[in-house]
């Protein structure tokens, strides 16, 4: 029994709601450079808002269709590990509840509390709620709030849409001759915010985490419109 709990997963509530929002700036940031790439390439080959604007949506689209059904097919594979050990809990509360009560007191002893204290606590957390008890203190997992695929999809591909929108908006709106260069000067400064805020939730060196997406993306623009503009002339 202990080493089917030593196997167990642990985390925080504050974690991964940090883990989501970070999810929510990297889908964002896919977005963005999945458009620009596909936009910019096509602006190599002609500058004509029809197929600029079918390219883009068409990348728009696919790109949060993929997303979503990526994040449903991890988060659903997530959520039925955190129902099995759920299910686990529940059979060795049931089934050997007085091993599970020292177990539980062996957790508060390991956080620092003497073993009378551990032991005081560990029954009255028991006689209150026993499977709470148990899956706040060893799996840190709460049962009303178990992982939901259906918004976990959603969020996904919200957040490559919103990402997804600047450079399509930016490479339609402007004159054909400042399309690339107001859509690159965009991206570059949306990437940079993503960076900056990527950064600031996972506690890393803002100025390199920019550097790295801002000059990263100015490279696959860069290729990308080479790209397009030297097969676009060569199918022309």
């Amino acid at each position: 029994m202990n080493g089917t709990h030593r196997d167990e997963p642990h985390g925080g509530g504050l974690g991964d709601r940090l883990n989501r929002l970070r999810a929510g700036v990297l889908g964002a940031n896919d977005g963005i450079v999945s458009v620009a790439g596909l936009v910019v390439g096509v602006a190599g080959a002609t500058t004509e808002r029809g197929p600029l604007f079918t390219a883009g949506l068409a990348g728009l689209v696919a790109g949060a269709v993929s997303m979503a059904l990526g994040e449903y097919v991890s988060v659903s594979s997530q959520r039925d590990t955190e129902l099995a050990l759920l299910s686990t809990e529940k059979r060795e509360l049931r089934e050997d509840p007085d091993t599970e009560l020292a177990e539980l007191a062996a957790l508060y002893r390991a956080k620092g509390l003497t073993a009378p204290t551990a032991e005081t606590v560990a029954r009255e957390l028991t006689a209150h709620d026993p499977l709470g008890a148990h899956l706040d203190a060893e799996l840190h997992l709460d049962p009303e709030e178990l992982t939901n695929p259906w918004q976990a999809a959603a969020a996904s591909a919200l957040s490559f849409v919103l990402g997804g929108l600047l450079p399509l908006l930016a490479i339609l709106l402007p004159p054909p001759t400042w399309r690339v260069p107001v859509t690159v000067a965009v991206v570059l400064l949306a990437l940079g915010i993503a960076g900056v805020l990527s950064a600031r939730i996972g506690g890393a060196n803002p100025r390199r985490s920019v550097l790295r997406v801002v000059v990263g993306g100015a490279v696959g623009l860069g290729v990308t419109y080479v790209v397009g503009h030297l097969f676009g002339a060569a199918v022309g």
